[in-house]
This record gives structure tokens, sequence and C-alpha cells, in this order.
């Protein structure tokens, strides 16, 4: 989220914080490389194709999948088509307003379509249903309900317990309904800057007093699929590196414990 959408931690506090991660604590009590508990709830909208709602400590949101057949992109005729949208809730933060897509929304939707797309998770080429004139266009919704923290990663789990859970709708073109062909499992794993410390799922007030951020998307394989240096501040290389060693190891032990 940009900056001045996260409004403004007290000094009390910030110091606090700083504190704590010198002896290798945090505020809530975790290690700096220890992800909040995950509550995922499966087929949360009764009526989507796909759904799931993600309580990430205070953060929630809700995923929710469409599908329905159109027309392919001229450059890819024989593939369907994902697109991804996220909405920020008024009642989830003082600053969130409502209208038109803003800066964090935008950002937040494209980091999660960027690790669903570049790791491969749906096939797209077993959505055509006519080549290079109709296939399935997949919609993802994401509403963001509650914001306590890191709306990246709590999004893109939403979003991927969702896909997991869709069914194509075969039966409205004269076939089969079947569920939506799903071959890899992508997770992202945000991480900030505090000091000399990287902050695996950052709480509101770590990115309050965060120096930089940085976002990086892995698969069953331990393969790096995406990666997004957000906020301001900067990354050495040897951050860069460690960042995308911990998003492996964060994003293996999150991937065996809620998506198994």
């Amino acid at each position: 989220m940009p900056r001045d959408e996260l409004g403004i931690l007290s000094e009390i506090k910030r110091g606090y914080i700083l504190r704590q991660l010198k002896e290798g604590k945090r505020g809530d009590g975790r290690s700096p490389d220890q992800f909040r508990e995950a509550i995922i709830t499966v087929d949360y909208v009764k009526r989507a194709a796909g759904s799931a709602m993600v309580q990430l400590g205070r953060t929630k949101v809700v995923a929710g999948v469409k599908v329905e057949a159109g027309e392919p992109f001229p450059d890819t005729p024989n593939q369907g088509v994902l697109t991804t949208n996220v909405e920020l809730l008024p009642m989830a933060f003082p600053t969130f307003e409502a209208g038109p897509p803003n800066e964090g929304s935008i950002e937040v939707a494209r980091v999660v379509d960027r690790g669903i797309r570049e790791s491969k998770m749906i096939d797209l080429e077993a959505l055509v249903i006519e080549p290079a004139a109709k296939v399935w266009i997949v919609f993802i919704d994401i509403d963001v309900i509650d914001f306590d923290g890191n709306l990246i990663d709590a999004c893109t789990l939403a979003a991927v317990a969702a896909l997991r859970s869709a069914v194509v709708p075969g039966s409205a073109e004269g076939k089969e309904d079947f569920k939506l062909p799903v071959r890899n499992i992508p997770v992202s794993v945000t991480m900030v800057k505090i000091g000399d410390n990287l902050v695996v799922d950052p709480d509101l007030e770590e990115e309050q007093i965060s120096q930089g951020r940085i976002t990086v998307t892995t698969t069953e394989d331990g393969r790096l699929r995406a990666m997004q240096k957000g906020d301001v501040g900067w990354f050495t290389m040897e951050e860069i590196k460690k960042a995308i060693s911990t998003s492996a190891n964060v994003g293996k032990a999150l991937r065996e414990k809620y998506f198994r």
C-alpha cells in the first residue's frame, strides 16, 4: 500500500518495535521469518464458481471466481483469459474510499495476477471452447473487508484457494461442467525492511515504519515465478537473495499447511 494510505505510527510504538527486532522478536511475539496463522474458508460465496475467505491476523479478504464464455485476446487466440480485480472496501480502513480503483488496489491486483499468471497455475489452453473464437474467461474479484497489513499475501492465498475450488460451467456450452485446470500452486511471501531486518508477513504497524517492501512468488518446485519491489527504500543484492530464499522456505511451509 502507498505510505500515505497507512497512517502514522507513534514514536513510542515505533521505538518499541525497533527494540524488539534487535532482540529477534516482534511486537506480536513472532520471529522475523514467521507468518501469521491464516484461516482459509473455501466455498465462502455459494453462488460463485469458486470462492474463499482468508483471515490473516486481522486482515480479512474474500475472493470470488466467475467463469463465462467470451472472445480470446487477439495475441493469444488459443488460450483462455484470466483477469484479477481488487477492491478496498471503505469499511476496511479509514483511508479507503469508494470509487474507481486507486494506486493501492491496482498494485495489489497486479502483483497477485502476475504471481498466478507467471506460475502457469491455470492451464489456459484447456479453456478453449472454439479455437480463435470462443474461450472461457476467468474473473477473480477480491474484496478487502478488514486491513491490518500484508494485503498482497492475503489476496494471493484467497485467489489461489478460490481458483482451486472453481468449477467451469461447461453445461452452458452443451458440455459437462469441469474443475478449473490447476497445474501449480503459487504462494507469495511479502517482506519489509526494518533496520537490518527482513520481516515476513508484516502487520500494519510494521508496514508503517518499513524502509521498503518486496514480494516473491514461488511454486512447488521452489522456482522463482514473480518478484515485486514496492514502497519507498531499496534492497542490497544480499537482501534480495535472502528474500528469495526466505520466500521459497516460507512458501513451502504455507503450501504444505494450507494446500495439500
